[in-house]
């Protein structure tokens, strides 16, 4: 590992990196920039930590992947839709939400009430699973996770998993419904996301306490909708031999639990280019 030759990449390319933290063995070895201070937005990483929630709330047996959404959502919203909606509806599950194979979703929910745009779409009967990346399959998995424990779910993420990882003042938004958005809108130090890195690392114990099952970390970062960047699981892409936690402006936690190491940063790089990635694997994984 070439950990300087990557801060000098970052430095001399002028890469908007807000902080680097590399643990091997589960000892922070390496890191560069803001990693303790300050909360950065992580986009869409915020649906990798939903997945955790969600474990936890299959764990305690309050929620079955198995079954339709439409078992876990306000019957108020239901009763106004369309049969033909509602029937169609009715066949998708929470596993195809969490696995992005629905498709026909709109990127993201907009208007007055997200739940009822999200149930208004015209989704057609699946013939076969697809992978469809969007925001909306998350959202409706947050709303679910809320229905299903009937707590607030930004609630039972704070008590069930923020709690017990020592992390503080994270921030994240709600929908017009009052919903937490679970498909992005926290923000978290990069420090903070290692901290989840680590959990999964453990396979679901941290500092000996056990937070989530084995069983579901294993499933939800393993490969289930294959696609072209290598998979996904519930929430979670498949990287190398690991997986990997990703916010749309390359916010990035890699867990690969061979290595027994996790590399963490948190930018805002909004262009397309694949250079901090390339450059990362180049100097860190030796690729």
């Amino acid at each position: 590992m070439n950990f300087d030759a990557f801060v000098n990449d970052i430095i001399n390319n002028q890469w908007k990196v807000h902080g680097v933290q590399v643990y091997c063995d589960k000892v922070l070895t390496h890191s560069y920039g803001d990693t303790f201070k300050t909360k950065y937005p992580i986009y869409s990483a915020t649906k990798s930590i939903l997945s955790i929630a969600v474990g936890i709330a299959c764990d305690q047996g309050k929620l079955d992947l198995q079954r339709s959404i439409l078992d876990y959502l306000p019957e108020r919203f239901i009763v106004s839709m369309e049969p033909d909606q509602k029937d169609v509806y009715q066949t998708i599950t929470l596993h195809h939400l969490l696995t992005m194979s629905v498709k026909g979703f709109p990127f993201r929910p907009e208007g007055d009430s997200y739940l009822q745009f999200s149930l208004a779409c015209p989704i057609k009967k699946q013939e076969q699973n697809q992978f469809y990346y969007g925001n909306i399959p998350a959202y409706l998995v947050g709303v679910a996770l809320s229905e299903a424990v009937q707590e607030d779910a930004w609630t039972f993420i704070q008590r069930n998993i923020l709690k017990p990882l020592h992390i503080t003042g994270a921030q994240y938004t709600r929908c017009p419904d009052g919903y937490f958005y679970g498909a992005s809108g926290m923000k978290l130090s990069v420090n903070d996301l290692s901290q989840i890195g680590l959990l999964l690392l453990n396979g679901g114990m941290f500092e000996g306490n056990r937070i989530v099952s084995e069983n579901y970390i294993k499933t939800a970062t393993s490969l289930i909708q294959a696609n072209q960047e290598g998979g996904y699981g519930y929430f979670f892409w498949k990287y190398a031999d690991g997986f990997c936690i990703s916010g749309k402006w390359k916010q990035k936690c890699y867990v690969l639990p061979r290595q027994n190491q996790i590399i963490t940063f948190l930018s805002d790089i909004t262009d397309s280019s694949n250079d901090l990635i390339l450059s990362m694997e180049k100097n860190l994984l030796n690729l």
